[in-house]
């Protein structure tokens, strides 16, 4: 290999170029940044052939990053104890040789694969180094007190910049976290907004919510879907002889089965009093057939559960087709009907 130029810039220059990488470094976010910013400024700053930034990584030397002119180390990981930034990191000062092959500190046959005849290497923070940038130099050479001057400046500006990224991404965590709580809090005010206290499930504001968008999407994708009214029988009845406490098990028992009997994605909804809302948008399009599977899983309960009352629906469901124009409220009006109808049939 011929001997390089020599690409050491003047006193004055230098300086000005390390001031802008100090600059650099203070805006830095990210330790790529970083990397990034010291790569290139330690190449200039002396002039060398190669720069690596190293951190340490319990007892290993971690070779992060580097810019050379042939690959030297990156990615690789040694003990503290068989490199020279382990020697400088445990030493907490800067390495000058001019000769590796010279100096016992070096494992030379991890550095005979590369262009390397003489290194400077310094500690990033000196008290208590977390790494060291690397220089290399192909031909033998000895960095003069200026260039090592330079160069420990810009592993001190580094050490900042690298707390500085730390405590930005505690921040950003922090703000992160606080987010994440707030929508959780939100989320579960919201769901509260929207459910029913007594049994669980979607109080009127919340069926209107859901229902309207789901109703416009089945039409969209031209599906029939069902809309019910179902009136719990004889709550009066109950709360007048077993008190409201059954009244509202009562309540409770005749939700929960009704949330079992239906599909996961339909929509039941607690309108108040003893007043139950169903729209299914896929899992049920025949209103006879879900009318029949909700009086057969209610029947199932009264023969299974030891309750002191029985539970009692009257059932009014309506087919609402793909292509029909009319309002949520004219639906329900229609199911209502229909509700009462039983009613009225159940009781005659």
């Amino acid at each position: 290999m011929s001997a390089p130029e020599d690409h050491r810039l003047g006193d004055t220059h230098a300086v000005e170029r390390l001031l802008r990488a100090v600059q650099e470094l203070s805006l830095a976010r990210s330790l790529a940044d970083i990397q990034r910013i010291v790569r290139a400024a330690a190449r200039e700053l002396t002039g060398c052939d190669g720069a690596t930034f190293v951190l340490k990584d319990g007892g290993l030397c971690h070779y992060v990053d580097e810019d050379a002119i042939t690959p030297l180390w990156k990615g690789g990981r040694f003990p503290l104890e068989n490199c020279i930034s382990g020697w400088v990191m445990t030493n907490r000062k800067a390495a000058v040789i001019q000769n590796i092959y010279s100096d016992d500190r070096i494992p030379h046959a991890a550095y005979l694969p590369t262009f390397v005849k003489s290194l400077a290497m310094v500690p990033i923070r000196r008290l208590n180094p977390v790494g060291a940038i690397g220089n290399y130099w192909a031909a033998e050479r000895l960095p003069s007190e200026q260039e090592m001057s330079l160069l420990q400046s810009l592993a001190d500006a580094t050490s900042v910049a690298m707390e500085n990224v730390q405590m930005y991404e505690q921040l950003e965590q922090r703000v992160r976290d606080r987010t994440a709580d707030l929508e959780r809090a939100n989320d579960a005010i919201l769901h509260l907004s929207h459910t029913d206290d007594l049994t669980g499930v979607t109080n009127r504001r919340g069926f209107y919510l859901l229902a309207e968008p789901a109703l416009r999407a089945a039409q969209r994708d031209g599906l029939d879907c069902i809309l019910g009214f179902i009136d719990a029988d004889g709550l009066k009845l109950v709360n007048d002889s077993l008190g409201h406490v059954a009244g509202d098990a009562l309540l409770a028992d005749l939700a929960a089965l009704l949330r079992a009997t239906l599909g996961e994605a339909d929509i039941l909804a607690r309108m108040g009093g003893d007043e139950f809302c169903v729209l299914t948008t896929g899992s049920e399009s025949d209103p006879v057939a879900l009318k029949a599977r909700l009086a057969a899983a209610i029947a199932r309960f009264n023969d299974s559960e030891n309750r002191s009352y029985l539970v009692s629906a009257s059932i009014g469901l309506i087919r609402v087709p793909a292509s029909v124009d009319s309002s949520l409220d004219e639906l329900l009006a229609s199911a209502d009907e229909l509700m009462y109808a039983d009613k009225r049939a159940r009781t005659a």
